[in-house]
């Protein structure tokens, strides 16, 4: 998956994040963007996942917020993914854009999900068939799975 590009927004937890980067750079995407990390997830997680970047020889980009990395990725596509978004996410139209266009598609680390503006830079969606808040590392799964 090259040109899928999974993103992790707002995370607080060093736990959380490193067992987000195992399940994405597992399911063979090559780049994860981690924006606005904080607390332990930025002094423990950031260089754990960095090291598991490097031996698994994946990208590894952290930001200090989602409109920089829209800026500097330029994808085509850019997905919010909550379980709160009315919108469910096609994954059919994901599969057809994967081969020629960059997609980023962005969890969010915590609770509370996206603010107003951060949905406005993208596809606010949710992962159909889903009743409730699995949290982002099931959810990424799920969602990279199916792409399989």
């Amino acid at each position: 998956m090259k040109n899928i590009i999974v993103g992790l927004h707002n995370i607080t937890s060093s736990q959380r994040l490193i067992d987000f980067a195992k399940i994405v750079f597992n399911l063979g995407v090559e780049k994860l963007v981690v924006t606005k990390a904080s607390g332990t997830a930025a002094q423990v997680g950031i260089p754990e996942v960095g090291k598991l970047a490097f031996k698994l020889n994946k990208s590894l980009l952290i930001l200090p917020d989602l409109k920089d990395s829209i800026e500097l990725l330029k994808p085509s596509s850019v997905y919010l993914v909550s379980s709160s978004a009315r919108d469910e996410i096609n994954i059919e139209d994901i599969r057809n854009k994967k081969d020629s266009n960059q997609i980023l598609i962005i969890f969010s680390g915590i609770e509370s999900g996206f603010t107003k503006i951060e949905q406005s830079l993208g596809n606010y969606v949710k992962i159909p068939k889903l009743s409730g808040d699995l949290g982002p590392e099931a959810e990424v799964a799920i969602l990279l799975y199916t792409l399989l």
